[in-house]
């Protein structure tokens, strides 16, 4: 594979782990919302929030494999740097999708609109810090 096929191969799936993230919290709401309002709504939220910081690590990780996928280019290492890219950043995507899973689940506690849409905010913004930068190749 080239280059530019590894990197639209990469955008695509970003895509894909986007839709998956929000994708059960959407179902949920649409099958479940509306029910009422219960003890567990709250704490829910608080670890839908706390779930943030999964990704503080997973950053971490997946930073170095940028800055080690940008060394390799143009060698032979470059196709085993992408692909480790490529799991790094696979795990980093599972744990910025946390807080709209949590979200989901707390459909079921009747946790209300507005921190629904926060939580699954917070997981689309987490997803944005895992695109391939352009810069990159």
């Amino acid at each position: 594979m080239t280059r530019g096929q590894v990197k639209r191969r990469l955008a695509l799936l970003w895509w894909r782990h986007l839709a998956v993230a929000l994708a059960p919290l959407l179902v949920f709401n649409l099958l479940f919302g509306g029910g009422g309002h219960t003890v567990m709504s709250m704490p829910m939220f608080i670890a839908g929030l706390a779930s943030m910081f999964v990704s503080l690590p997973l950053f971490s990780a997946y930073k170095h494999a940028l800055i080690a996928t940008q060394q390799a280019l143009d060698s032979d290492e470059e196709p085993a740097a992408w692909l480790e890219l490529d799991r790094v950043r696979l795990r980093a995507l599972l744990g910025a999708a946390l807080p709209a899973w949590i979200a989901a689940l707390a459909v079921l506690a009747g946790l209300e609109a507005i921190p629904l849409v926060l939580l699954a905010l917070s997981s689309i913004v987490l997803h944005s810090l895992y695109r391939i930068p352009r810069q990159l190749g």
